[in-house]
């Protein structure tokens, strides 16, 4: 049976936001920012137990010029600061920040001068993982909260 032109050219209908919107969510490229014991479970869910790649973010970039998500995993000291605001700058927008661990949302244990009191004193906070240190699985949930809200945005709005 022959088939009519219309049936053979297959055709998308979306609008543009929600295109751009999709595309964004199902390709997160993290910044690796561990700067503590919480690295090592930000490093486990790349591993093939949970699988960081089902959501579209296993590829760990070293260069900001080439992430989405900053991932600070640990505290962050005084002497750190800087150069976590460098490398939040340097990241091309949209960019999105988690903070996974205590350390990293409110300083944890650590409360005295030397290390920042939450990672949103210096840099925009998107979403807060708690725990000491957070089990991947909650990362995991992290990215998936993290696409819902990527879905809900206006993509060319700026933040």
């Amino acid at each position: 049976m022959g088939m009519t032109p219309k049936e053979k050219t297959p055709f998308l209908v979306a609008p543009l936001a929600k295109l751009i919107n999709w595309a964004r969510q199902n390709s997160l490229w993290p910044a690796q920012f561990g700067l503590a014991c919480c690295a090592i479970e930000m490093m486990s869910t790349a591993s093939s137990r949970y699988d960081i790649a089902r959501f579209g973010a296993e590829v760990f970039r070293a260069s900001p010029r080439q992430s989405d998500v900053m991932i600070v995993a640990g505290r962050v000291s005084q002497k750190m600061a800087p150069v976590l605001v460098t490398v939040y700058e340097q990241m091309l927008d949209p960019k999105w920040v988690i903070a996974m661990g205590d350390c990293a949302s409110t300083g944890g244990i650590y409360n005295n001068y030397a290390i920042i009191q939450g990672v949103d004193k210096i840099v925009p906070v998107d979403i807060y993982l708690a725990g000491c240190p957070p089990r991947p699985e909650a990362l995991l949930d992290c990215l998936i909260m993290l696409q819902k809200k990527i879905k809900n945005e206006h993509p060319f709005s700026k933040k």
